[in-house]
């Protein structure tokens, strides 16, 4: 039946609009950090997983909670080559974490042929690898862990900074409580962060002419590229 009142379709893209203007818009956020190792499944060489490590107490992890997709930006130095890496993070934390959880999550909804699903495929010991980082980190480093959440106001200034553990060294058998806290803390603190890249643009700035190449995964988990203008 014919009407002359506003549609409804019309309405509802009203009411969207209002809608969206409501919500707060995703704010990017910028991290350094420090590549560790590539992750590659045994049964597919084509899948290398970006690995990093973080504090599973920073703003960071909510952040890609809730937006997974991230872009590496690398510039190498010595060589002149630039890597730009867009794919999907998900941070590790010790299985005791709440957090565990969305990884597990992540890893059940991987896209198949990514790296993240060929690795649930293997069984890959993501604890095992978790803690052996983690032991693979300086004392100093290790020792990061054991302050308070990265970003909270520094509570009794300087002199207080000065109270945190500067090494932490794996404790003994016998070694006195505090020690055995302070290790405990800092492993339960330190996640993995890892991403699976989904596309890649090269550039290299140490040939003449310059070179720009773009990769980007397909389904079948292999890589396609093509030449383009730097």
């Amino acid at each position: 039946m014919a009407t002359s009142t506003v549609p409804r379709w019309k309405t509802a893209i009203t009411n969207a609009l209002a809608e969206h203007e409501k919500a707060t818009a995703p704010v990017p956020h910028v991290r350094s950090h420090i590549f560790r190792e590539f992750i590659t499944p045994k049964s597919k060489p084509s899948l290398p997983l970006f690995l990093t490590t973080t504090d599973i107490r920073t703003p960071k992890t909510a952040q890609i909670i809730s937006n997974p997709h991230v872009q590496v930006a690398w510039w190498i130095e010595g060589t002149q080559e630039q890597f730009r890496i867009s794919g999907t993070a998900s941070a590790i934390p010790a299985p005791t974490n709440s957090l565990y959880r969305q990884f597990l999550h992540n890893v059940k909804h991987a896209v198949p042929n990514s790296a993240l699903a060929t690795l649930k495929d293997e069984n890959f010991d993501w604890e095992a690898k978790r803690r052996e980082s983690f032991k693979n980190m300086s004392a100093h480093m290790k020792a990061s862990w054991c302050r308070p959440t990265p970003g909270s106001p520094l509570e009794g200034g300087e002199e207080e900074a000065k109270k945190w553990p500067v090494r932490l060294e794996e404790p003994a058998e016998d070694a006195d409580e505090e020690a055995q806290k302070n290790w405990k803390t800092a492993l339960d603190n330190f996640a993995l962060l890892v991403v699976d890249p989904t596309d890649v643009d090269y550039v290299e700035l140490g040939v003449i002419p310059n070179r720009r190449t773009r990769f980007w995964r397909t389904s079948d988990g292999s890589w396609d590229s093509e030449a383009i203008v730097p």
